[in-house]
């Protein structure tokens, strides 16, 4: 008797040994670059581990950290904004000036004036490049050049001090031994971070940097979202200028300049797209903290800030080169 055939079962081929290595690396390769530099560091430098550093490290990375988020927001629809160092200094002066006065609400007032500067500045942005279809290198360059000079021309160039107590507290204070910039940056992640991975809104900023006229003929309004993406990025570096201001004590004209570099390469570091559609918040706090580490470690091995120009410079060229190796592949 013939016995009859067991049907045929598809088993799925198990991922190669090489691809296991590299999906893990697209996922937390940045992570282990950061944890084997603080380990390096460790070793290098009897200060770095101490607390007292290491809240000076996250400190440092909060600033940059905040214009990051909003930046992640601008790359993901396929755009870029170079004026957040320029809005931040110049939110920074008007919050400054409001909070100086004689108004018994000046810390409040002087608040919500940093604020709006700085979203008004993204959505001057976003008009140019949403309704006039200005390339946003372009338009942001352009801002980045106008908000600077406003920044000057408001306190003829000199820097606002004897800033009220309340107001330092946002750079200065600390809060169950945390520094306030510290929590400020988390709760700004955890909020846009569910914003974009919980929402419909987040949903559409993927699907407009993805392929714009995918988004648009799947009825998505376009403009808006761009439009508003550079009102977010605005917004967070009129937080991130207020928090600066308050953590040195004094508004300065010249406060950000090249932040919009440092914004950059933690976004890209942390893995999203210059082209738009991919990403994460997750990847750029990583890369936020990177830059925070590494700028760190130089300091404290007492490397000239010339040479960190050139290993900042390194860093974003490698970061775009990444980006583009990951496309190929």
């Amino acid at each position: 008797m013939n016995t009859p055939l067991s049907p045929s079962i598809s088993v799925p081929a198990q991922p190669s040994r090489a691809a296991q290595i590299h999906r893990f690396y697209r996922r937390y390769g940045i992570l282990a670059v950061l944890v084997l530099l603080c380990v390096v560091l460790s070793f290098a430098n009897q200060y770095f581990l101490t607390w007292g550093n290491i809240a000076d490290v996250l400190r440092q990375s909060s600033i940059n950290g905040i214009l990051a988020v909003g930046m992640t927001y601008v790359v993901l629809t396929g755009g870029i904004d170079l004026s957040v160092g320029s809005t931040l200094a110049l939110a920074g002066m008007v919050s400054a000036s409001v909070v100086t006065g004689a108004h018994p609400h000046g810390v409040v007032l002087g608040l919500l004036a940093g604020l709006l500067v700085g979203a008004a500045v993204g959505a001057v942005n976003g008009i140019v490049v949403a309704r006039l279809a200005v390339p946003s290198f372009v338009a942001t360059l352009g801002m980045l050049s106008v908000a600077r000079g406003l920044t000057f021309i408001y306190n003829d160039g000199m820097p606002i001090a004897d800033l009220p107590d309340g107001f330092l507290r946002a750079g200065t204070g600390s809060f169950a031994g945390v520094p306030v910039p510290v929590i400020v940056f988390a709760l700004v992640v955890l909020l846009f971070w569910f914003v974009l991975r919980y929402t419909t809104y987040g949903r559409y900023v993927y699907a407009v940097g993805g392929n714009v006229k995918s988004a648009k003929t799947s009825g998505i309004s376009t403009g808006k979202i761009i439009f508003s993406v550079y009102v977010i990025g605005g917004l967070l570096a009129g937080l991130a200028g207020i928090v600066l201001a308050a953590r040195t004590t004094s508004a300065l004209p010249q406060a950000g300049l090249s932040y919009e570099l440092d914004a950059i390469a933690a976004v890209v570091i942390g893995g999203t797209s210059l082209s738009g559609g991919s990403g994460s918040l997750g990847g750029t706090v990583v890369g936020a903290l990177l830059i925070g580490v590494i700028n760190n470690g130089l300091n404290l091995l007492g490397v000239s800030s010339y040479y960190q120009q050139v290993v900042k410079g390194v860093i974003i060229v490698g970061a775009v080169l990444l980006d583009v190796s990951r496309k190929k592949q």
